[in-house]
């Protein structure tokens, strides 16, 4: 799609140009070396037989830009073999401030304690719709955003050198009524640039099955941070050409967050799913 800037409203070409400097870190889809993976299943049966002396809680997983909710698939089939019930709501990628209060309306509706995991733009909606909810117990990010209250997803997009998406000729951008934008990843520059390492036949069914994310959540402040109150964890994946991990690990570090890293792409809880369920199995564990 060839995008005619000039021919488009004023507030499209800001949007535009706004989601080229912010798509670093939006997409759906880690900390250990190479050597952990080999060691997922015996680290997931350690968190569990070691771990909670009450209720299980209900893990909730919240997917990312570009993405839906089967990029859990993964991890939840590890839960719930685990006998972990999971819950895994659509995100709507419509507003900041809309998908946060839609997830935190899904978790007002869970009974006992919950373990609140997001991936990528997912991070974002977690820190906010976690926000005063006594019953999340633990927040994990996986490849995500970690934001800080003000920050918006350009700042923490731009702040480290690295994206591999930086240009509106990544995108396919769809003009809406109400002035906003879908963005899309061009189906080219997906596979290569936010699914390197999978397969090419897996990393092309998830170019083309992508939901559009509205370019407008990309310059929206985040509200008060719920990791100041809760316990948290994050997962960075090394290879991650999307968030680059350098920014990943400093917004950990900021949020007091235990990192752990693993060689992984951005879609981790895809390449590396007993990775980021052992996180999560760490995550009940310490706070049970």
């Amino acid at each position: 799609m060839s995008l005619n800037l000039a021919s488009r409203p004023a507030r499209l070409r800001l949007i535009t140009v706004t989601a080229v400097l912010a798509i670093a870190g939006l997409l759906i889809t880690s900390s250990q070396a190479p050597s952990a993976r080999g060691a997922t299943a015996h680290a997931a049966h350690v968190a569990v037989t070691a771990g909670a002396t009450g209720a299980k809680p209900t893990i909730v997983l919240e997917h990312g830009a570009w993405a839906d909710s089967s990029s859990w698939d993964g991890v939840i089939q590890r839960l719930q073999l685990l006998g972990y019930t999971v819950d895994v709501p659509p995100n709507p990628l419509r507003s900041l401030p809309g998908d946060s209060a839609y997830l935190a309306d899904f978790l007002k509706t869970i009974s006992g304690p919950v373990v609140l995991v997001g991936h990528s733009y997912g991070g974002a909606v977690i820190t906010n719709a976690a926000t005063g909810n006594s019953q999340v117990k633990a927040l994990v990010y996986v490849d995500a955003f970690i934001p800080d209250q003000g920050q918006t997803l350009v700042q923490l997009a731009t702040a480290q050198p690295g994206s591999c998406v930086t240009a509106s000729t990544a995108f396919n951008v769809v003009p809406l009524s109400t002035g906003d934008a879908d963005l899309y990843v061009r189906q080219s520059v997906f596979p290569g640039c936010l699914a390197n390492g999978l397969p090419a036949s897996q990393a092309a069914v998830l170019a083309a099955t992508q939901r559009p994310l509205a370019a407008s959540v990309l310059t929206e402040p985040s509200g008060a941070p719920a990791w100041k109150q809760i316990p948290t964890w994050a997962v960075v994946g090394t290879a991650d050409q999307a968030i680059p991990p350098a920014e990943q690990i400093a917004m950990a570090k900021h949020a007091d967050a235990h990192i752990t890293e693993v060689d992984a792409p951005h879609l981790s809880m895809i390449s590396d799913p007993g990775v980021v369920t052992a996180v999560i199995l760490r995550a009940v564990r310490a706070t049970s």
